[in-house]
């Protein structure tokens, strides 16, 4: 079973903490990165649909 990513976008505060760049990281529901920086939400969300893409409806 896939994981569920989600978007979220890391501000330079937490960037400078956690020591990864600022911008858009598609995350697991754990909070660990998979993708990123994005430069947009869109972009990240691109990335997620490529990575994780729906699942196929049976017939």
């Amino acid at each position: 079973m896939m994981q569920t990513l989600s978007p979220r976008h890391i501000k330079t505060e937490e960037s400078l903490r956690v020591g990864v760049a600022s911008g858009w990281y598609s995350t697991k529901v754990s909070g660990t990165f998979v993708s990123g920086p994005h430069d947009s939400e869109a972009d990240c969300l691109r990335r997620i649909a490529e990575i994780s893409p729906p699942p196929v409806k049976k017939r």
